[in-house]
């Protein structure tokens, strides 16, 4: 044919069409997408499956600076550390948020886009879902020779009689849920029956992703209303529920301090067990008293993985050591400094680190103190000690002294658990070696250089607690296990499609063929095939008594009469 051009075939020297002659005729005007045309690409690009997974990878990668670097929110101190340590990389770092990631615009973007994405795929995946559940089972195909399951037989009953067997054998026992939607159609002298189940792998598949976005809305609302901080208490001393009573403490953008149920805590007593032979810890307990905002006392005690919940919030007991009760007095004999200082444990036997900052001095410079404090103190070599049980059978403390400035009026954040030696000079005797101070509890010793002198009065131990309130978490619980059904759901149902046709036989008898189809692999199809065909051929009532037994069972599925045409691709195989 003159002009004919093949389908699929571009023109690459001539962009211009061809009239009926096969001479050049108007040029090809190709369609402009304009502004509608280009959104439209973009919200089937955003809303397909696959930017879906490339945005939750992103999302986890993402994330990584947040779990890498310190963040502002948690720990503005190593914050400043991590600043003043990088004076190059680490303003660039914090102009693009690094320091606060999961509340930075580009995090923020991609928890957005994920989440239009998501709902983008299932509101159109939702909707041809409950029109497949409406819809009637696919028709029967013509021919089932080239199914991977058939089956087969003949019987005395009538096609009616073999359609009403099949629909109940499929349908099951119960009527609310029925294993397969069977749909019995008539054809010609004959009846069909068609049968599918599987809906439920879809139905979890849409679970699974509404989990998903459930779980997006309630972790991003739970970031926007929680809070969280952390109190050291002392043994016999409390704490109060207000902002200015902790010791670190953070919150969402949408959090209001007065929203802060006001009760509060005294920590009466706390119980440690150790193993006699490893020292391992055994049993920590922190028994305290719960005051109510109406006034109402209450005993309660915090284990590990144990919380109290107290004013909607969670109260962990997340750690404990020794606070040792110290008094500094300055060279003009002035109380600078009074009360607990909290120690860090740094192994089994609870040796513990902590700092002792004098600055309010009256007369000289600032002190500074690094101490140790060992709980069962052992001295192996003149001037040497160790700690040889985490229970303060006999304590001592290990002090070295510094003065000079200590940097506090600077406006940058310090460690309370750490000692900036930076504008500080360290105490030495006459010979040059550092001034080590030794300490038992209820005596005094004089610090070097005339700085003054120091009481070690006690030895009372201390608790980290650490108060959680997420409105969302039990909404995270729910969400987490519908996605976890769901997909369970979506992986080990089978999508599996069953056919019946019963004609009239030449002999009056009924002729029945049978075949499967499932979704994919399906090494259990030839069994289901079987089960179902055996609970609709049963016993024949029409059967010859003179015939042999198993005349009218079921033949094998490769035993049956292979009738039809072969090489035709049966309708609605893949």
């Amino acid at each position: 044919m003159v002009g004919y051009r093949p389908e699929g075939i571009e023109d690459t020297l001539d962009e211009r069409t061809q009239a009926a002659d096969g001479r050049p005729g108007a040029p090809v005007e190709l369609p402009r997408l304009g502004l509608v045309g280009w959104l439209r690409w973009m919200w089937r690009q955003l809303t397909s499956m696959r930017v879906a997974l490339l945005l939750l990878m992103l999302l986890a990668v993402a994330a990584v600076p947040g779990s890498v670097l310190p963040q502002r929110p948690q720990d503005p101190a190593r914050v400043a550390e991590y600043l003043a340590d990088h004076p190059d990389l680490g303003p660039w770092l914090d102009r693009v948020g690094a320091f606060d990631v999961y509340a930075s615009v580009w995090f923020s973007a991609i928890y957005l886009l994920l989440f239009i994405s998501l709902v983008g795929c299932i509101v159109p995946r939702t909707r041809a879902h409950l029109g497949a559940l409406r819809a009637r089972p696919p028709r029967t195909p013509r021919r089932f020779d080239r199914f991977p399951a058939q089956g087969g037989w003949t019987t005395s009953q009538s096609p009616g009689d073999v359609a009403g067997a099949a629909r109940a054998a499929l349908r099951g026992r119960l009527r609310w849920l029925p294993r397969y939607r069977v749909d019995v159609r008539e054809e010609g002298p004959g009846v069909t029956v068609s049968a599918e189940r599987g809906y439920l792998r879809e139905t979890g598949n849409l679970a699974f992703h509404l989990a998903l976005v459930g779980l997006l809305i309630s972790v991003g609302t739970g970031q926007f209303l929680h809070y969280r901080g952390q109190a050291i208490v002392l043994e016999g001393r409390g704490f109060a529920n207000a902002v200015v009573d902790y010791d670190t403490f953070e919150s969402g953008a949408g959090f209001d301090p007065s929203s802060l149920v006001p009760f509060s805590l005294t920590l009466d007593a706390f119980t440690a067990e150790f193993d006699p032979q490893t020292l391992a810890s055994r049993y920590f307990r922190a028994d305290v008293t719960v005051r109510d905002p109406d006034g109402a006392e209450r005993a309660e005690s915090i284990r590990v993985n144990h919380p109290l919940t107290a004013g909607g919030a969670k109260v962990y007991l997340q750690g404990n050591g020794y606070a040792p009760e110290v008094t500094v007095r300055d060279a003009a004999g002035e109380v600078a400094f009074s009360g607990a200082v909290p120690f860090l444990p740094q192994d089994e036997v609870y040796t513990s680190r902590g700092v002792i900052k004098v600055p309010d001095v009256s007369a000289g410079p600032q002190i500074g103190m690094i101490a140790f404090l060992l709980p069962t103190a052992e001295e192996l070599l003149p001037g040497q000690w160790r700690s040889t049980h985490p229970l303060p059978r006999d304590p001592l403390m290990v002090i070295t002294v510094y003065s000079g400035d200590l940097g506090l009026d600077d406006g940058v954040p310090q460690n309370v658990y750490e000692l900036d030696q930076s504008g500080l000079e360290q105490s030495v005797d006459a010979g040059g070696a550092p001034v080590t101070l030794y300490l038992r509890p209820g005596e005094t010793v004089a610090l070097p250089d005339g700085l003054g002198e120091l009481t070690y009065a006690a030895t009372p131990r201390f608790v980290a607690l650490d108060l959680r309130h997420d409105p969302t978490l039990l909404f995270v619980l729910v969400f987490a296990l519908t996605a976890l059904t769901g997909l369970a759901v979506s992986l080990f149902t089978p999508r599996r499609r069953v056919w019946l046709r019963a004609v009239p036989g030449p002999d009056g008898r009924t002729v029945v063929t049978a075949a499967a189809l499932a979704r994919g692999d399906d090494v259990g199809l030839q069994a289901e095939l079987d089960s179902v065909v055996a609970q609709v051929a049963g016993p024949d009532p029409g059967a010859d008594d003179d015939a042999p037994p198993g005349a009218d069972a079921p033949p094998h599925p490769q035993q049956h009469d292979r009738h039809q045409d072969a090489g035709t691709r049966p309708e609605g195989s893949r």
